[in-house]
């Protein structure tokens, strides 16, 4: 007997396949690269300090887009505050901290489920505690029960969810689409697997707000899924809150790219197009940060190295002036006048106090003679181009487009 379900005639496009070939040449490409620069992530040697910084930053990072997408108004500074458990927001807006702590629990579930067990299949139950933590404690539409399929029909903006009775039964169809074997890789092309991965995140995203199963929630939950699937695939932490900060910086063209999706003939492909650009988009930003960090480590050690352990008090506070001088010049890309070094900082300030401005002269020229700092027209810089060795002159060409 012929399935007769409605939503095989009001969402013909629901029907559990992907066909690749739609897939520009361009958009395999960003997947590509998207595999290559998480890789790159992965493999950067940070200090436990930096790498606890940086897993910080993007947790609040991914934490707040997934909330600010469906209206949440908090900073960067006050979801961090949330995370750090200083946060003192007043009555009115405590409902947008709740917002941001239930999808931290809803993550912190999913990870050490994962961590349990990597290759723990999707299920209804499981979909269904997601959404809900996600909604626990909000004050939600009637009818709307935190973790219960609707029962009722939804339209969000033009679109129209799947009817209720289907909700539950194409759930369950995809989470057993998502746990078959359709997204692995070829055994004669292994090196798809992180593309593949990619492609399956951004499908179970989609699939899960064109189903829209619940009465809230559901685009905190396909972002959920999107960010686990990619956690399960190997794809380092920090990595994986890029997609939902990519379609919060994105937002409007996030809103038509969805309704599209449904709509469009190649929907689907050009969703994951638009994905996968700015997965890379953001995986450049992100290994601009911790080039930072590693080149900064790597210049406090050769600054060290130069002065080669010596410690007497003028040894001491000339390494200070040039770490802090270059701390500052990283930081801000402003030279560093010389009447602003006694107060640069407070280890300076404390150093230089006693100190006539003959002395701050001999110890820049010191360490100008060391090659540590040089002069310019608007004051100190670091010498830092000698640890630069294998970095062109300039680095507008080709290779370093983007970068």
């Amino acid at each position: 007997m012929p399935d007769s379900r409605p939503y095989l005639e009001s969402h013909p496009y629901i029907d559990f396949k992907v066909d690749l070939r739609d897939t520009s040449p361009t958009t395999w490409v960003l997947l590509g690269e998207a595999k290559s620069k998480a890789q790159h992530v992965g493999r950067s040697l940070l200090s436990p300090k930096a790498a606890a910084e940086l897993l910080s930053v993007y947790l609040a990072k991914g934490l707040l887009a997934t909330t600010a997408i469906e209206g949440n108004t908090l900073s960067e500074e006050e979801v961090l505050r949330v995370l750090e458990g200083t946060s003192d927001l007043p009555p009115s807006r405590e409902y947008l901290e709740r917002e941001v702590k239930n999808v931290l629990e809803a993550y912190n579930l999913a990870r050490e489920e994962l961590l349990g067990d990597p290759g723990l299949p999707f299920s209804v139950d499981r979909i269904r505690e997601y959404n809900r933590l996600i909604l626990k404690d909000l004050d939600l539409e009637e009818g709307v029960v935190p973790g219960q399929i609707r029962s009722h029909s939804v339209v969000v903006g033009t679109y129209r969810a799947v009817p209720a009775e289907d909700a539950e039964h194409l759930l369950a169809r995809l989470c057993d689409w998502l746990n078959s074997d359709e997204f692995d890789a070829p055994d004669d092309a292994p090196r798809l697997a992180a593309s593949l991965a990619i492609v399956k995140a951004v499908v179970a995203h989609l699939y899960l707000a064109w189903i829209h199963p619940f009465g809230d929630g559901n685009g905190r939950t396909a972002r959920l899924l999107e960010l686990q699937i990619l956690l399960a695939a190997g794809f380092p932490v920090p990595t994986c809150q890029l997609l939902s900060n990519h379609y919060n910086q994105t937002r409007s063209e996030y809103y038509r790219q969805l309704a599209l999706s449904s709509r469009a003939p190649n929907g689907l492909a050009a969703f994951l197009g638009y994905a996968a650009q700015g997965f890379v988009d953001q995986l450049k930003e992100q290994l601009a940060v911790i080039r930072q960090q590693l080149f900064e480590d790597r210049w406090t050690q050769f600054v060290h190295q130069t002065f080669g352990g010596r410690s007497s008090g003028t040894d001491v506070r000339r390494l200070h002036l040039v770490l802090d001088v270059s701390r500052s010049f990283h930081s801000s890309g402003e030279p560093v006048a010389k009447r602003a070094i006694p107060e640069l900082t407070p280890r300076l300030a404390a150093a230089y106090a006693t100190k006539t401005e003959k002395t701050l002269t001999r110890d820049l020229n010191a360490i100008k003679k060391l090659v540590l700092l040089r002069q310019e027209s608007g004051g100190w810089v670091p010498a830092d181009e000698q640890i630069r060795g294998l970095q062109p002159p300039a680095v507008d060409g080709v290779l370093w487009d983007g970068e």
